[in-house]
């Protein structure tokens, strides 16, 4: 009858619990491992369990009580072989993590996640800054407005995170340069992931952005998932000391060594400033950008149509407005080539990136958008 056989399952079920090595009780709100050694008689071979639970303690881990040896091994053995922690979306305070956890122990950890989080307290950031084998650090999305490595002054590196190469500080409040010109300091910081930060919303031109945070940490590969090949660097370093170069002037700069002495405060808000100096040579008269009043004429760009598969197909040159829409820049295309909007697919090339072409796809988006500057070229296709 079922009875009987609900029965024979549920006795070949309790047979087979002794060769389980994985359970999920994943968001199951565990809390307690239960009565002693109930696990351990049950389930000998269990390797793994916890995931998602109600543990909140270090203790509670590192006793590990679905088996229980005679002697309870110390907690920096526990951990030892711990190379990645995933503490995302806890709820966590910084109070709580890393304070009460167990001493000298973390120190193979190389992935550490805690987006997700309220961890706004820039200071309690160093409560983990000696874990001398962290490579891989998330911080998204924890209202993180500020960094400060107090130990080193600018144009020096910092002894915190001495290994980690991955910073992903996504989704915060980070707004001002000084957060950029602190992560110069850290000796090995490769990758930097800043999307959705109001930083990314302080120029108007998002390529100019990008290219102030990359003169700003030397030692750079990646900026948002984007490789940063060494050309790139070199136009982002020139274009930066370009550009403040008069700033630099007017705080006592000067092209003859002997008379250069820059201001504490520029050099606080331009640390690498004085290296591409160095590396570039100090920027002459001729090269300094100087603010310009605005006007329309400021505001029009020299761009270069171009028509790859048409050989026939002579080049035009005009001056617009980078507020114009690609969706205008099509109507003026068709009066000059009468080839219908809907038919035209565009995309431009830079003046500072030769070979290198970029999309524009959005009709309702203007110039200004796609980063598109003097002397650009706006490929045309039908």
């Amino acid at each position: 009858d079922k009875k009987g056989q609900r029965s024979s399952n549920e006795t070949l079920f309790y047979r087979q619990l002794n060769i389980l090595s994985d359970i999920s009780v994943d968001a199951c709100a565990v809390s307690l491992a239960g009565q002693e050694e109930e696990i351990r008689k049950s389930c000998p071979s269990i390797l793994s369990i916890l995931s998602n639970c109600l543990y909140s303690m270090w203790s509670e881990a590192y006793e590990n009580k679905m088996k229980f040896p005679s002697v309870l091994p110390p907690a920096s053995q526990t951990f030892c072989k711990l190379r990645v922690l995933a503490l995302n979306q806890t709820g966590v305070t910084w109070t709580e993590s890393f304070p009460c956890r167990p001493i000298d122990v973390l120190q193979n950890l190389k992935w550490l996640d805690l987006s997700n989080n309220q961890l706004t307290d820039e200071n309690q950031l160093h409560l983990i800054a000696d874990l001398p084998r962290l490579e891989r650090l998330i911080l998204s999305n924890n209202g993180i407005y500020s960094i400060h490595f107090p130990d080193a002054a600018f144009g020096y590196k910092t002894r915190m995170f001495p290994s980690l190469t991955h910073l992903i500080l996504k989704d915060n409040r980070i707004a001002k340069w000084s957060v950029i010109n602190e992560l110069d300091k850290l000796q090995k910081l490769e990758s930097f992931d800043c999307r959705n930060n109001p930083l990314m919303d302080s120029e108007k031109n998002i390529e100019t952005l990008k290219q102030h945070i990359i003169a700003k940490i030397g030692q750079l590969k990646f900026l948002n998932k984007s490789q940063i090949f060494p050309e790139e660097r070199r136009g982002a370093e020139l274009d930066y000391r370009k550009k403040y170069g008069i700033h630099w002037l007017k705080a006592g700069g000067n092209q003859d060594p002997k008379k250069n002495k820059p201001s504490e405060e520029f050099l606080a808000a331009h640390p690498r400033f004085q290296l591409l100096c160095d590396l570039y040579g100090a920027p002459e008269d001729g090269e300094l950008e100087r603010e310009q009043p605005f006007s329309l004429k400021n505001q029009l760009l020299t761009l270069t149509f171009k028509c790859p598969d048409k050989a026939d197909q002579k080049p035009i040159e005009k001056k617009l407005p980078d507020s114009m829409t690609i969706q205008k820049v099509k109507g003026l295309l068709y009066r000059l080539l009468k080839i219908p909007g809907s038919e035209l697919k565009l995309s431009y090339e830079s003046s500072k990136m030769k070979g290198k072409e970029f999309e524009l796809d959005n009709d309702l988006k203007p110039l200004q958008f796609y980063s598109i500057e003097n002397e650009d070229c706006i490929l045309v296709r039908w």
